[in-house]
């Protein structure tokens, strides 16, 4: 525990969960997972499932604080950042600003590059874009990206120019805003943030072209190396971007970067999320047991961020 040293300082505690984004299901199972750590410990806390409704749903619940739990649309793009700070209601994890710099993954690219921090060449793209000019400037394989969706929705890696107006269509019927980036062979790994701490780094392994949704919320086959197979040396480097990554976009309390780590060695930022999974394939909870703190305590320091007049 930190700062706060009763439940009962928290008051009443609205768990945002659902929503409407593609990522429903995942956002309930985090959420639930969530509602019952905090009430296990005591702290007065309610399940709402996030409709229109919402600014009613808060009132009527007289709540003094929320949780947010939902992934995705209107939940990491600023949406409800920017309701509960109309209705003066604190909240945990990033700002308005912090989530929208976080969630568009463009936006993202743009404040690193800008910050010297390593990451993939990248062309925004379009259903009309010039193929073969596209596949001269990044080389093939690379991935076609929705710009503002998370959980790896409406992502395709591409190996053929053939492949490559497929993979384009798809990822803009989940976003009118796409990005090409070049494609990085060698290791992938994460990096949870908590308050002003990097945990220990994770390394992801999976038989899948990459670490998909398939791969992160159903396959028994991805593999989560926690420690990690990082030299000492390199997992402070990774631990150090990704917290540079992380104050770069404005976040705060939470979250997690996305790495690659090519051939050579050099890591490259992939994204950052404002609000990641807390289900039992989550990589937070996983990387945070690893630093000795119990998926209660971590949501106990999450909820803390909320206190002492931050918003």
């Amino acid at each position: 525990m930190g700062f706060v040293k009763s439940a009962t300082e928290f008051g009443r505690v609205a768990v945002l969960m659902g929503g409407r984004s593609a990522e429903r299901e995942i956002s309930l199972k985090s959420g639930h997972a969530v509602l019952a750590a905090l009430v296990e410990q005591g702290i007065d806390a309610h399940k709402v499932d996030v409709g229109f409704d919402v600014s009613e749903q808060l009132r009527a619940g007289k709540f003094d604080r929320a949780f947010v739990i939902l992934h995705g649309r209107g939940g990491e793009d600023g949406e409800i950042q920017g309701l509960l700070q109309s209705i003066a209601m604190p909240y945990t994890g990033s700002d308005i600003t912090g989530a929208v710099l976080s969630m568009n993954k463009m936006l993202s690219k743009q404040v690193w590059l800008q910050q010297g921090l390593p990451t993939a060449d990248y062309q925004q793209v379009t259903a009309d874009s010039d193929i073969d000019a596209l596949i001269d400037t990044l080389g093939l394989p690379l991935i076609i990206k929705p710009v503002n969706e998370g959980s790896s929705i409406g992502m395709s890696k591409v190996k053929s120019a053939v492949d490559l107006k497929a993979a384009i269509k798809l990822a803009t019927q989940f976003d009118a805003e796409v990005i090409a980036e070049r494609w990085i062979v060698g290791q992938e790994f994460t990096v949870a943030i908590l308050g002003d701490d990097a945990l220990p780094v994770i390394e992801l392994k999976t038989p899948h072209e990459f670490y998909d949704f398939d791969a992160k919320y159903q396959a028994n086959t991805t593999q989560y190396l926690c420690p990690c197979n990082l030299s000492e040396q390199d997992e402070l480097q990774c631990q150090q971007i990704a917290l540079q990554a992380f104050k770069a976009l404005r976040m705060s309390g939470w979250g997690r970067v996305d790495f690659m780590r090519d051939e050579s060695g050099q890591f490259y930022l992939l994204e950052a999320n404002s609000i990641p999974g807390m289900t039992d394939h989550s990589l937070v909870p996983m990387a945070t047991k690893q630093a000795g703190l119990s998926f209660a305590d971590l949501v106990w320091k999450i909820l803390e961020n909320s206190m002492g007049g931050r918003r």
